[in-house]
């Protein structure tokens, strides 16, 4: 079994798909630095500029694995210093509100003016443009007006607030990082950059797009907690042990379904029909009232690596613990600090080791990226 610091096919840092690509990040909260961690994660050359004094704290785990510069924008130097830096950068990340950039005299014009093949990469909550273009927002603002918010929760109470992974992170930073590459690949064709408008609205939405496939069908219904996925199945749900911790039941198939009554010794006769969501209310009912029964590590104990689909709900210590993320390295250990590791894996390239934040000076970044003399050779 590999060690959680060491799993398969985890490259020395420096290594992975993106090796050579270079990223310059403005810097900010949230998506935008998250995106920049992941390109970094694949290899790239992600150079950070932020505020002179601004604290770096290795605690952050979102700065992982790249230099931090320190650039003061509203100055004129350090406004040039940024133009040297995007001259030699096939990527850009920015995520501050539309207008703050052009105004800065570091918009799209005037940087893809240097640098015509740069992709210039734009996060914000609402877009670029719309009429909430300028408000200030965050994530549960931008998953609310996408409609995802309201199917989260019981339909007797307000919406469960799901964290900020929704519209920040899975709609937001992933999906810039997705569109980055697709038109990094089309500049590595055409020879000429674009901008990508990567909005947590249009992200979450997008998100969303197997849930309105089920409405188009009429498999969908309103209000929310009655339907398949929304905990109104009682095959798909989480559940109370005796020990007051919680597992996770995913049962939907019929063959699933019969794993899980037969490990469970419930009867089939009883509890068949299964995808009748008239009887939901009746057999979750009766689902909690076995699981209350017994312990979590009773549970685990019979269904946990089973077709039952299954899994202990752990809590964030209980997660880095566990011998499947143990054995494939989903967690490391790096600088005395454990973190997510980076995903997904790659059979010949690897993917880099998470390393702390570092700081570093705008020369030093210039001299690593300068251009190879021409007509050099080895």
């Amino acid at each position: 079994m590999a060690s959680d610091s060491t799993p398969p096919n985890r490259g020395a840092a420096g290594t992975g798909p993106l090796q050579g690509v270079r990223v310059v990040e403005f810097a900010g909260i949230g998506p935008a630095p998250f995106c920049a961690m992941l390109l970094a994660d694949l290899g790239a050359d992600v150079v950070r500029l932020a505020r002179p004094g601004s604290p770096l704290r290795a605690e952050d785990l979102t700065l992982r694995s790249r230099l931090t510069v320190p650039v003061d924008l509203r100055s004129a130097p350090g406004r040039e210093s940024a133009v040297a830096l995007v001259a030699q950068a096939d990527l850009l990340i920015e995520g501050f509100r539309p207008g703050v950039m052009e105004r800065l005299g570091l918009g799209p014009d005037e940087l893809m003016g240097v640098q015509p093949r740069l992709v210039y990469g734009r996060m914000t909550g609402w877009g670029q443009y719309g009429p909430l273009a300028q408000a200030a927002g965050h994530d549960i603002n931008y998953i609310a007006l996408s409609g995802v918010l309201d199917g989260i929760g019981s339909p007797d109470r307000p919406p469960i607030v799901p964290m900020n992974l929704i519209g920040d992170f899975g709609g937001g930073g992933m999906l810039l990082a997705v569109g980055l590459l697709a038109a990094l690949h089309e500049a590595s064709r055409s020879g000429q950059g674009q901008v990508v408008d990567a909005a947590m609205t249009d992200g979450a939405a997008l998100l969303s797009t197997f849930i309105h496939g089920l409405r188009a069908e009429g498999q969908w219904r309103h209000p929310r907690g009655g339907n398949l996925l929304d905990g109104g199945a009682h095959f798909y749900g989480t559940f109370e042990c005796a020990d007051g911790r919680c597992i996770s039941i995913g049962s939907i198939e019929p063959q699933f379904y019969a794993e899980l009554l037969a490990r469970c010794g419930l009867d089939a006769q009883a509890f068949g029909d299964h995808l009748n969501p008239e009887r939901w209310p009746e057999l979750k009912d009766r689902l909690a009232q076995l699981f209350r029964s017994r312990s979590r590590a009773h549970w685990c104990e019979r269904l946990e690596g089973s077709d039952v689909c299954f899994a202990p709900v752990l809590d964030w210590d209980e997660a880095v613990a566990h011998p499947h993320n143990v054995a494939r390295g989903t967690f490391t250990r790096e600088g005395g600090l454990v973190q997510p590791s980076p995903a997904p894996r790659f059979s010949r390239s690897g993917e880099t080791a998470p390393q702390p934040p570092r700081l570093g000076s705008v020369g030093d970044v210039l001299r690593r990226w300068a251009p190879a003399p021409a007509g050099g050779g080895a």
